[in-house]
């Protein structure tokens, strides 16, 4: 009898501890699963928890998203842990600088990153109710945290736009409207971006303010909560190939450890999945492989549903998918990587100590020179995944050079930088700085490569030294006092903190002029872009000075002051060659043909990284819009122009361009009037090999389509530095390649192209796509009667982290006149 008392205690505690909280349908007032819950009512349901289980749960907001929606986080353990919660958390970190492994797990659950795959949130709920109730006993050596919604903003706007359009009762005919979302879809956060592809590059707000929180503990496990396509089965750990060669056998081992664990439930539901396919660990922005290449076994977990589903669909076996259903899955997988990970504890720890005590990789060193504007950029970047690093000291380095592909020296100053891989985010350092990823199978789910030296525009080399250096100080605001009464004032004009100097001047009505040549004054020399802001252009400001020293400061320049408009060498101030800069009004397109991911890039460019105002332009309401308002209109990169783009459009946007507009054509809208009267863009006639019919199974044709394919592959390209959309810019400039859509050079104005037989420095271009990318164009202008057409092939704005393509985004709009 002694022996069962412990037993009826513990049942009895928990029948009192559920009888004590309520339920998410109890707090709610409907059943979990009829209704999508609003964000509000989720962060009131979380509050609620946090105060009738005060010992065990502790909820706070860790940041406010672009529409001041808050992010919230939850952590729940025993309320022993929770009493010493900050001495766990220090422990577990002393880990990763040579200390003792801690002694508890520390469970990370981050639900609904994509807003319209809404199930996640949901469960979120039952979830956090089950482990203080019913699974509570997972609690007594592990943390849970808990992130009921990563993306708020695009969340509601689904759940707002199901509650408008759904049927009553639910339809579950997939051909209902409530199945079919708009183009403003709820996938993304307010400004389009796939938060989901952001954890390594911190573009959005709620990737920099959640990596804050993130840092503070890195899980040992942390799970990414989705949903795929409605017929798709659930998918579960382990992933599939390729894995990035720093994950480490315990990782992999554990992935399948927890696989098990999940199929051991789902076996005994007769509920389908699969695991090993489509989701591998190798690009390093995802919700799996960031927290993976800091340590954590990160997984991803995919439901069958997504925006389509609803709250019920009609699948085309003739079953109904409800998001019960939905809930209940990812209940179990949830509940379940807790489970493993508690009777897994010391394993846990003991292995996440190794990872970062092992630093045994082949470069030690990554020494960088270049711009300091692009260093003290990615300076920025490392301080928020806390990497260290450190100044060169004058001199030569060796290792591996990156432009050239072998053996090589980089001469180093006052603008150089190291980042060692001897540091506790070591890994992470590999990760993002090595040349160029090994692929172990060319079959992945994302881009290939993306090395920050290429994406920063950077000379560097891979030591494998380690090289000491000194700290590195970035440039910071500083007040500039404009004494006497000088001719003008001069900046250099080679990165975004100086685009974003002239738009700030341009928005304070400071009129600017552009040097068309390179000049010499009082013995340094400027190049072509150089900005020369005049006392004579600015005597309409009665505090011109005032703007302009709050400009400076505000955008980190030094600005010259000189006496005279007489050069030393080149043009004078005076010359035809010295050109203002008109303040531009900007239209972009949105809706319709346009992709929303490459809307939302341009959309996030204007307001939150160059400050600028922009229209947005409905393709709704195009043929009737009065674009005579409109100096520069750009039509972004998607896949439905050749529906959109009416003979009656060309004509109306070759008029507009013919009288002096700027039309900037960007990927799969440069292909809409490609070959069309008025404008001379071509498309590249693809080289056809002679054909032999030969018999090769299903599964071998399958895989052979890989190589048609450029799956975010680094190409070098040659750049003509002395025409406008190129200022700024050396000879080459090395650009991130997303397709096999090429175009022919450019009768005048082929600015940035791929020379004959282009291979990759970095990433996986498949040889039939190859065969077609021989002398082709990357960005190029040209004259259409007053105006001007501007073609961007490949993207210098994607996902907003490849920092040395935006200069040419910023000429297209300011320097091409």
């Amino acid at each position: 009898m002694k022996l069962i008392l412990p037993y009826i205690a513990f049942a009895m505690s928990i029948i009192s501890q559920a009888q004590e909280l309520k339920t998410p349908s109890e707090f709610l007032g409907y059943d979990l699963g009829t209704r999508f819950t609003p964000h509000h009512q989720v962060v009131a349901y979380f509050n609620y928890i946090s105060e009738a289980a005060a010992e065990r749960v502790q909820f706070h907001e860790y940041g406010r998203t672009n529409e001041h929606r808050p992010l919230v986080v939850a952590y729940v353990s025993s309320a022993q842990n929770m009493g010493r919660l900050e001495d766990i958390r220090k422990e577990h970190l002393n880990s990763t600088q040579g200390g003792s492994p801690g002694s508890k797990a520390i469970v990370w659950l981050g639900y609904n990153v994509h807003g319209n795959e809404s199930v996640s949130t949901e469960a979120s709920m039952q979830t956090i109710y089950e482990l203080l109730t019913t699974k509570q006993s997972y609690l007594e050596n592990t943390v849970v945290i808990i992130d009921p919604c990563i993306n708020p903003d695009g969340r509601d706007r689904y759940v707002n736009w199901y509650n408008q359009f759904k049927n009553t009762p639910g339809n579950v005919d997939p051909n209902s409207k409530e199945h079919h979302e708009g183009w403003w879809n709820g996938r993304s956060n307010h400004y389009m971006f796939d938060l989901n592809r952001d954890w390594a590059w911190l573009t959005q707000t709620e990737s920099r303010q959640r990596l804050k929180e993130f840092n503070k503990w890195l899980p040992h496990v942390h799970v990414d909560f989705h949903e795929q396509g409605v017929e798709n089965p659930y998918y579960f750990a382990p992933a599939a190939e390729p894995f990035h060669e720093v994950i480490t056998d315990f990782q992999r081992d554990f992935q399948v450890l927890i696989g098990k664990n999940h199929a051991k439930y789902f076996d005994a539901k007769g509920w389908f999945y699969f695991t090993k396919e489509v989701f591998d660990l190798f690009y390093p922005s995802y919700g799996d492989t960031y927290p993976t290449y800091n340590g954590a076994i990160g997984m991803t977990y995919e439901q069958g549903g997504g925006g389509v589903a609803g709250l019920g669909i009609l699948m085309s076996g003739g079953d109904t998918l409800t998001l019960k259903d939905r809930i209940a899955h990812h209940l179990t997988t949830g509940l379940s990587t807790v489970e493993v990970a508690s009777v897994n504890v010391e394993k846990l720890n003991t292995e996440f100590s190794k990872f970062y005590s092992d630093r045994s990789f082949t470069y030690k060193s990554y020494v960088m020179s270049g711009n300091r504007d692009h260093l003290d950029a990615l300076a920025r970047l490392l301080d928020q995944h806390e990497i260290s690093y450190s100044k060169v000291r004058p001199g030569t380095q060796k290792g591996f050079d990156y432009k050239s592909g072998k053996t090589g020296s980089l001469k180093t100053g006052s603008h150089s930088m190291i980042v060692s891989t001897e540091q506790p985010r070591g890994t992470l350092v590999k990760v993002l700085f090595e040349p160029n990823a090994r692929l172990s199978d060319s079959l992945t789910y994302d881009i290939t490569a993306w090395s920050l030296p290429f994406a920063y525009g950077l000379d560097a080399i891979a030591s494998e030294s380690v090289i000491k250096g000194d700290p590195y100080e970035k440039a910071e605001a500083r007040d500039m006092e404009p004494e006497g009464n000088p001719y003008a004032y001069l900046t250099d004009w080679n990165s975004m903190d100086d685009a974003r100097f002239l738009a700030d001047l341009l928005s304070h009505k400071v009129r600017v002029r552009s040097a068309r040549r390179p000049f010499r004054m009082e013995g340094q020399l400027y190049d072509r872009g150089s900005l020369i802001i005049t006392n004579a252009d600015n005597m309409h400001l009665s505090d011109f000075k005032n703007i302009l020293a709050k400009a400076a400061a505000a955008n980190r320049q030094e600005i010259r002051a000189t006496s005279t408009g007489f050069v030393e060498g080149g043009k004078d101030f005076g010359s035809g060659y010295v050109e203002l800069v008109p303040k531009v009004m900007v239209g972009v397109l949105a809706g319709g043909p346009t992709s929303t991911l490459r809307f939302g890039e341009i959309w996030h460019f204007f307001e939150q990284q160059l400050h600028y105002p922009v229209s947005i332009l409905d393709a709704e309401y195009m043929e009737g819009l009065d674009l005579t308002k409109y100096q520069v209109l750009i039509l972004p990169d998607g896949g439905g122009y050749t529906s959109f783009m009416t003979e009656a459009l060309r004509g109306k946007l070759k008029d507009w361009v013919n009288h002096g507009g700027r039309l900037i054509a960007m990927g799969g809208a440069i292909k809409s009037i490609a070959g069309e009267d008025g404008f001379g863009i071509r498309v590249r006639e693809s080289i056809k090999d002679t054909v032999v019919t030969e018999v090769k199974s299903y599964e071998l044709t399958q895989r052979e389509q890989i190589s048609n394919e450029i799956t975010g592959a680094i190409f070098s390209t040659k750049v003509d530095p002395t025409h406008p959309l190129a200022f700024g810019y050396g000879d080459t400039y090395y650009s991130l390649k997303l397709g096999g859509e090429n175009y022919e050079y450019l009768s005048e104005g082929t600015v940035a192209y791929l020379e004959d037989a282009p291979l990759p420095v970095a990433g996986f271009a498949g040889n039939s796509a190859l065969k077609n990318m021989g002398r082709t164009l990357v960005f190029g202008a040209e004259s259409v009667g007053e105006g001007q057409v501007v073609y961007l092939a490949d993207n210098p704005l994607f996902r907003g982290f490849w920092e040395n393509g935006k200069l040419f985004f910023a000429n297209a709009l300011f320097q091409v006149h």
